[in-house]
């Protein structure tokens, strides 16, 4: 054990100064996929010039079969720990040298094959094929090099299917078809960190669009979601054109696509001029109203130049990606949506934090084990005021400073902070201290800033907790839906017939707060139902059967062909209660079970038989067919659907002994 553990060690320190002494300048790389059998072939083509005196050079490939290697067109030796490939030989400095690897893996992460093995005639049927290399690593399926710090320019050639769609990384070169197969040739023109390779296959459509400044934008969908195009894609090519004018640096790659998965493993990532993101966020015009994809699409969108093209060194300084972000998604959506909701949004960030604090858990900025929360929301505040500090002008001209001299590289905050100073002619290291290596929370200093806003002033103005003797006619003010909500919330026993007139975010607040409903709010809570929020409609349908048993067909019959959002969620509750309201369709009742049990099965995306498994559980109903499918979701690949299921499935184990 000693002996293994030190040699691993060892091994690690020799890699982990590697870029010192090799810079690796291009992957190129063709490939063939069997996707029933999870299997990836590959011959990867890797060119990299000798910095330093070395005998070994190592690439990463993850329990790989390694058929052969060569050097300059002959095979050579090599060694191979299901890790890395260790190259050996007596290299020159100042030389150029050139291996050809020949491999087959069946990775079991960062390549995803979905759905290849299921019912093919299922509606909910998606076989696809993509990638997550950020935290898992690219080298699962391509022999490359996990370290961020060396960037590579990669070009991909796929044979696949000509039925289906190949989209990667770079511009599309070429596209040639042969019978049955189409050869997909993707080119990037600059060098990216390896975990920002992509790859997706599946059957999609797309359209087009041009940015303003002439930078290629491609939207894809799946071809039964054409409808779904313009509310799931909203505001993107604002988004685009607001992100580049803020910014003040020309978008840095070739084009811009967007792609969505079945089963993807977070919202989205942001892989190298090619986002990935959830099926989750592909939405119809309701459905935009509770859960749309403008944040995340501003998201990783930012990310094309935080994190893409100044890329960190290493996780302590992870904000520099994560926090700049989430601060110009922010800002993006403010030009959209409003200063209000900028403001509205920094409240909440600071509210999370301010939980976090309470529990003892902040961390610093600058800390590599810090919460997503304190990388994100944190970043997003300390950029809020350091742009406060300084002034507009001197935080663009440094922003725009620092990508420039540092495009294409590795960067550490000392970096950033020393353009901010230059541009400001201001010393930051009190703001470094309190704001990136402290752990304690500003709060203080964030409510200042948030007092300098009207939203802010108007929302503490109409605080219920604090002045609840005013608040209901403060419900019939002209004030904000913003500061109306909050009323609701604190205080829903307030609400009165006019209430309901106010607009989609207030009546949604009605329908998610008021427990009992009076009687002479009945004929007005029952117009919820027809509201375009699939959130509000789940709500209303449930207060008004617990309220009203004696309309309880009736709510049932008025929302029975409703589905409502990516997670069924109206369909699902439908359901529970169609089975619990006594002589309702009693013929059908079987069938509704049935129905129920089928959203558990493999076929469906896992936030709906994540749902479907919870109100089987409330119901007491985990039947063998549940077990088998929960048997099978603690296999799966998305992590967090997987320990939820690892974890019911211990509680039903529990109770049976």
């Amino acid at each position: 054990m000693y002996f293994t553990l030190c040699t691993f060690l060892i091994a690690s320190a020799v890699f982990s100064q590697q870029t010192k002494v090799v810079d690796f300048k291009t992957i190129s790389a063709e490939l063939s996929f069997q996707p029933k059998k999870a299997l990836v072939e590959g011959v990867a083509t890797i060119s990299f010039e000798v910095l330093q005196p070395t005998d070994s050079v190592f690439i990463d490939a993850k329990k790989m079969e390694i058929t052969q290697v060569y050097n300059e067109n002959k095979k050579v030796d090599f060694e191979y720990n299901n890790q890395q490939i260790i190259y050996k030989t007596n290299f020159k400095v100042g030389k150029t040298y050139t291996l050809i690897i020949n491999y087959k893996a069946h990775p079991t992460k960062a390549l995803y094959f979905i759905d290849w093995n299921k019912d093919e005639t299922h509606a909910e049927y998606h076989p696809q094929l993509w990638t997550q290399g950020q935290g898992k690593y690219t080298s699962n399926w391509l022999p490359s090099i996990d370290d961020m710090n060396d960037k590579i320019v990669f070009d991909l050639k796929i044979d696949f299917n000509k039925d289906f769609e190949v989209i990667a990384n770079g511009k599309l070169s070429t596209k040639e078809t042969n019978g049955s197969t189409t050869s997909w040739h993707y080119k990037m023109n600059q060098p990216m960190s390896s975990y920002l390779v992509a790859l997706a296959i599946g059957k999609y459509g797309s359209f087009a669009e041009s940015s303003k400044s002439g930078i290629p934008l491609q939207f894809y969908y799946y071809s039964e979601d054409s409808l779904k195009t313009e509310s799931t894609y909203r505001y993107s090519k604002q988004l685009f054109d607001g992100l580049e004018k803020e910014i003040g640096v020309a978008y840095p790659w070739q084009n811009y696509k967007q792609v969505p998965v079945k089963d993807f493993l977070y919202s989205g990532m942001e892989n190298t001029s090619c986002t990935i993101f959830s099926d989750a966020f592909v939405v119809d015009d309701i459905e935009f109203n509770d859960n749309n994809y403008v944040n995340v699409n501003a998201h990783e969108l930012a990310h094309q130049w935080f994190g893409d093209l100044v890329t960190e060194t290493s996780g302590t300084h992870h904000w520099l990606q994560e926090g700049f972000a989430t601060y110009y998604a922010l800002l993006a959506e403010k030009e959209i949506f409003g200063e209000d909701y900028y403001y509205d949004q920094l409240y909440k960030y600071s509210q999370e934090l301010l939980e976090q604090d309470l529990v003892g858990q902040s961390t610093a900025l600058l800390n590599p084990n810090s919460s997503s929360v304190t990388f994100y929301k944190k970043g997003a505040w300390a950029l809020h005021m350091l742009r406060e500090k300084v002034g507009d002008v001197a935080f663009r001209t440094a922003v725009k400073t620092y990508l420039n001299t540092y495009k294409f590289k590795n960067v550490e905050t000392k970096n950033f902070i020393a353009e901010v100073e230059r541009a400001s002619n201001k010393n930051l290291d009190e703001f470094v201290k309190s704001w990136l290596e402290d752990q304690t929370l500003q709060f203080e200093a964030m409510e200042e800033s948030l007092n300098k806003s009207n939203f802010y002033q108007e929302f503490q103005k109409t605080d219920c907790e604090v002045k609840n003797g005013k608040c209901k006619d403060w419900l019939r003010a002209p004030i904000s839906d913003i500061a109306k909500t909050r009323i609701i919330n604190q205080q829903p026993e307030l609400v009165f017939e006019e209430t309901f007139s106010n607009s989609l975010k207030t009546r949604q607040a009605i329908a998610f707060t008021l427990q009992k409903i009076p009687e002479h709010l009945k004929l007005e809570f029952e117009t919820l139902l027809n509201d375009a929020s699939y959130l509000t409609k789940e709500a209303a349908l449930y207060k008004l059967w617990v309220n009203f048993p004696e309309d309880r067909f009736k709510y049932l019959d008025q929302t029975k062909a409703v589905i409502g959002d990516n997670t069924k969620n109206v369909r699902l509750l439908w359901l529970i209660l169609a089975l619990n309201t006594v002589d309702y369709n009693n013929e059908d009742k079987s069938a509704y079970f049935r129905e129920l049990v089928a959203y558990t099965s493999p076929i469906y995306p896992f936030y709906v038989r994540q749902a479907a498994f919870m109100y089987l559980r409330d119901l007491n109903a985990i039947t063998d067919e549940v077990l088998s499918h929960l048997k099978e979701a603690t296999k799966h690949h998305n992590w967090r659907f997987k320990n939820f299921a690892q974890q019911l499935l211990e509680s039903q184990t529990n109770k049976k002994e």
